[in-house]
């Protein structure tokens, strides 16, 4: 097995998802997430981003390059997660990756409460 594969491998388990669970969230196949987790396959780029984007984690950390995810605690993880599936917010994303998991809730709840104004604004 590659670093790859039992990094994509660990992720995957460590949200609780199964390779047909990840499949159907990311829209690729099932067997495709098996031959990467088995080093029969390797994803291209845009797979890659797929991975990195999906687990909040730098593309260095899918392939094996760094032992470090984008954030060192779960709950900053967890924050930032609800901030890059939120479009309004989306924005955001590559910037809260430093933030304590305070600053998140703080700034998410600030621009929901601003967007929230602005919709209020626009009735």
């Amino acid at each position: 097995m590659t670093k790859l594969s039992n990094v994509l491998k660990s992720l995957r388990v460590r949200e609780d998802l199964t390779q047909n669970g990840l499949a159907t969230k990311l829209n690729i196949s099932r067997s495709a997430i098996g031959m990467y987790e088995n080093g029969e396959r390797v994803p291209n780029l845009e797979i890659l981003e797929l991975f990195a984007d999906y687990f909040n984690v730098d593309m260095n950390y899918i392939t094996g390059s760094t032992p470090e995810e984008y954030y060192s605690n779960l709950q900053s993880k967890q924050i930032a997660q609800e901030i890059f599936n939120n479009e309004n917010l989306k924005a955001l994303f590559d910037a809260s990756r430093n933030a304590t998991p305070e600053d998140l809730e703080i700034t998410k709840n600030l621009l929901l409460s601003l967007k929230r104004k602005e919709q209020k604004g626009d009735d």
